[in-house]
């Protein structure tokens, strides 16, 4: 993996360093401010926490040719590598839909790989377009008992304005759709090209009709929960 790649003639997508501290403010304030429009959570981080992970080399920052912040992520580790994670994508707004959200993606994927090569890649996402851009680097969908059963990882929804759903339902549903690229799976796929592959495209709209109709299924089953909580407070 090249350290920096130069995208086009005017950005710059590299692993971040000691060089790029001064960005750690922007990152964490467009993060919380992405999260709450979306009404969903980025786990949040503290500036200290982003400037850890740019020393650790944990990190892939994208920038203008003239230096301005354009987008970020970060990798995680759990279960002593077991499993890792690109967290914390997020793109300024000025320069969204312009395909940079994919291009970082696609550099904290071949970082991952790259310090983590036997770890299995995982996600979690309401996100149809990250859905794609995961689906397009090799993760398929997974159950959320596939997923790490670490607290920690857990705990980075918290944050979400649906972490209720995941807890009431003991981790085992939310409105987030969990993904994994299995590297042992891949080599299999590998040695037997033949086999069936999961095709977002084909399935992307039978996936968006099943998100919206867990959406109402899941959020039903909150507002019944309340209201007995509610009635049995009324009682007592």
């Amino acid at each position: 993996m090249k350290n920096t790649e130069v995208v086009g003639s005017k950005f710059i997508i590299q692993t971040a360093n000691e060089n790029h501290f001064h960005f750690a403010d922007t990152i964490c304030a467009e993060m919380e401010e992405s999260a709450k429009k979306r009404g969903t959570g980025i786990a949040k981080r503290s500036p200290v926490y982003i400037m850890e992970k740019m020393v650790e080399g944990k990190a892939i920052i994208a920038t203008t040719d003239t230096g301005v912040w354009v987008g970020f992520c970060y990798i995680e580790t759990w279960e002593h590598g077991k499993f890792v994670a690109n967290s914390g994508l997020i793109v300024h707004p000025d320069f969204r839909q312009s395909g940079m959200a994919k291009a970082i993606k696609q550099k904290a994927f071949e970082l991952s790989r790259l310090k983590y090569p036997d770890a299995k890649i995982i996600g979690i996402t309401t996100s149809l377009p990250v859905m794609k851009i995961n689906s397009d680097l090799g993760y398929e969908p997974v159950t959320f008992s596939e997923l790490p059963a670490d607290d920690a990882f857990w705990k980075g929804c918290a944050s979400c304005v649906n972490y209720d759903v995941l807890t009431r339902t003991g981790r085992k549903h939310c409105l987030c759709t969990g993904m994994m690229y299995n590297p042992e799976e891949h080599k299999k796929t590998e040695a037997q090209p033949e086999k069936d592959t999961w095709d977002f495209l084909k399935e992307s709209s039978l996936y968006e009709r099943w998100m919206r109709i867990k959406q109402r299924i899941l959020l039903r089953r909150e507002e019944r929960a309340k209201k007995k909580n509610a009635e049995a407070v009324l009682v007592h």
